[in-house]
């Protein structure tokens, strides 16, 4: 989703090619070669190189667009130094933080796995407030975006999972500055959520 939203933002045109985890599609050669780590997503550029990891693709999207424009830098991936340690601060804090809590804890409640890992549940749902109250407070003194008075590539990445905080037990509009933070984010030109709900062979049957 992070991938897509960019893509469109900037206007490239891409083909979306689904592999499908539950049926261990990321397991096979043919995706290990594309990813070593057998995750998902995975960018294929047109000479063939293969970029895996959501935020890697956020990075080099940002810069490709920076070099179509013949300039350095962007509000998406500044060129000063500081602002963009800014945006690599707020990118690694979501992996960190919130994919390993509010991702992992939505993963197990929508796929029917909430009860059998109850105790892994509630630990991750409470990372995942102590999360947003993190980006709450990043956000406050009406910052508009989190890494400053510019949309970047850090909101991309911070939005896919925190937009859908509560059905990881974790809801964003109940901490402050988030909820308008959300609505600025899908505000900007050619936004779109596309998130796919998880397929029914994906549902635990025990």
């Amino acid at each position: 989703m992070k991938a897509r939203i960019l893509l469109r933002q900037l206007e490239i045109p891409y083909e979306s090619v689904p592999v499908d985890l539950f049926r261990r599609e990321t397991r096979t050669p043919e995706h290990m070669a594309r990813n070593p780590d057998g995750r998902v997503p995975v960018l294929e550029l047109d000479n063939g190189h293969m970029i895996p990891e959501s935020g890697a693709i956020l990075l080099y999207l940002a810069d490709s667009a920076s070099e179509r424009a013949c300039a350095p830098g962007s509000p998406l991936l500044p060129d000063d130094r500081l602002a963009r340690a800014a945006v690599h601060q707020w990118m690694f804090f979501e992996q960190n933080q919130i994919e390993s809590s509010i991702a992992v804890a939505r993963f197990l409640l929508l796929t029917g796995r909430g009860e059998r890992y109850r105790t892994l549940v509630d630990s991750l749902v409470a990372r995942g407030h102590g999360s947003l109250s993190s980006l709450a407070r990043g956000l406050a003194d009406e910052r508009p975006f989190i890494a400053g008075d510019e949309y970047s590539v850090a909101d991309i990445a911070i939005y896919a999972y925190v937009h859908c905080g509560s059905e990881g037990g974790a809801d964003p509009h109940d901490h402050g500055t988030i909820g308008a933070w959300l609505e600025r984010v899908e505000a900007t030109p050619r936004f779109l959520n596309d998130l796919a709900p998880f397929p029914e062979h994906a549902m635990s049957t025990s």
